[in-house]
């Protein structure tokens, strides 16, 4: 390749870079029609995951599943059945929501415990490799700074993984609190707590801007030119 052809590629390179940097890890996807955030639902560039704007939905929508309190905490059991109603009834268009991931053994969490028969769990703070623990360490997302979301509670919410020790049990994350903030741990099923359903992938794949193609494209073009004339 000429040193022309090359001084035209270098600003097709650097436009492209310069969007694909300017991509937050927290990005909007599907403008929300009321107030409360500025879209109904945000992909973490990071993890691959889609989360509802709103934190504490099932405070306001139940979608006609019982035994929810009114300021949206529910059993573990109603946590599930909560998320497959929103699945049944494809919100955001979707039907592929679940409650959050706890990964065990999760080596980024300042407790580690090993049973007897040499299996590993994960728990405390700073645990970063789960869904929730990312969202609070690592994008910074806490009830007292909630970011783009809204509804974030001061208490502990839900994951989707049992605890395998006892089925009665199941892993959850605190979002703030001085004493418990950002803690991964299990407790029974049988509590109230809040749920936030996600989804593996983006709710809405959005592609360079078409005028950044046909930019880049037109620089190719020139190049071709100069080179063919060099």
């Amino acid at each position: 390749m000429s040193s022309l052809s090359r001084k035209w590629l270098v600003p097709v390179g650097m436009m492209i870079g310069l969007v694909s940097s300017a991509q937050a890890a927290l990005v909007g996807r599907l403008p929300a029609t009321v107030g409360g955030t500025d879209y109904q639902a945000y992909y973490d560039d990071d993890l691959d995951v889609t989360w509802i704007a709103n934190a504490n939905l099932a405070a306001t929508e139940t979608f006609g599943v019982a035994n929810i309190n009114a300021n949206g905490t529910m059993k573990w059991g109603t946590a599930k059945a909560w998320v497959g109603a929103m699945n049944v009834n494809d919100y955001l268009g979707f039907s592929d929501w679940r409650l959050p991931y706890t990964f065990q053994p999760d080596p980024t969490c300042s407790n580690q415990t090993i049973d007897e028969e040499g299996v590993v769990t994960s728990y405390g703070v700073d645990c970063t490799g789960s869904d929730m623990g990312h969202l609070y360490y690592v994008e910074g997302v806490t009830s007292g700074t909630p970011g783009p979301f809204s509804n974030v509670m001061d208490y502990y919410y839900w994951s989707g993984t049992p605890y395998y020790a006892n089925e009665n049990y199941a892993w959850d994350f605190h979002f703030a609190g001085p004493d418990i903030a950002g803690n991964q741990n299990y407790n029974s099923k049988a509590n109230y707590f809040y749920v936030w359903a996600v989804r593996d992938g983006d709710v809405s794949q959005v592609p360079l801007p078409r005028a950044i193609w046909l930019f880049a494209g037109a620089l190719l073009g020139v190049a071709g030119v100069a080179r063919r004339r060099a």
